[in-house]
């Protein structure tokens, strides 16, 4: 009986450890702190970004506002392997693709048509509290614009 409490014990640590390392920095909801962000003008404003696993996939929701202040919501399915996969509610950009550069960095760029409208990078970091994006674009109406947007971890 003894030997069956500690083996049971020894399995549920395992399994917990496992499951605390196999979480992902860049999982969770992230809310924009406006005062440490220096958001371009005519930027979209990303208020909430929620990352989370759907299936063998991520799906990122953003809500936020355009350059106009008119709410926006959009969605994108994929993996962090750097292909494009498509965004939806996104006027400036019908794929989006993410490349994981190491545990903490992301690589971003998003495409309309042919034409790639974003790009950048976003920065989780050590204590997993703070998510930087830093993201140069095009806006739908054409202006280049480049922002660096803080997100505190709720």
């Amino acid at each position: 009986m003894k030997a069956k409490s500690v083996v049971v014990s020894l399995l549920t640590c395992f399994v917990a450890l496992t499951w605390c390392f196999g979480q992902d920095a860049m999982m969770g909801t992230w809310k924009l702190n406006e005062g440490k962000s220096k958001l371009a003008a005519g930027s979209p404003k990303n208020h909430t970004v929620v990352i989370e696993a759907a299936g063998e996939n991520v799906k990122i929701t953003m809500d936020g506002a355009d350059a106009s202040g008119k709410p926006t919501h959009n969605e994108w399915t994929g993996k962090f392997d750097g292909k494009e996969y498509p965004v939806t509610g996104d006027a400036n950009s019908d794929t989006r693709s993410y490349k994981k550069l190491d545990d903490r960095t992301l690589e971003v760029s998003g495409k309309k048509g042919d034409k790639v409208t974003i790009s950048g990078k976003v920065v989780v970091s050590a204590d997993g509290k703070t998510r930087t994006a830093h993201v140069k674009g095009t806006s739908p109406s054409g202006e280049t614009f480049e922002t660096t947007a803080v997100y505190d971890k709720q």
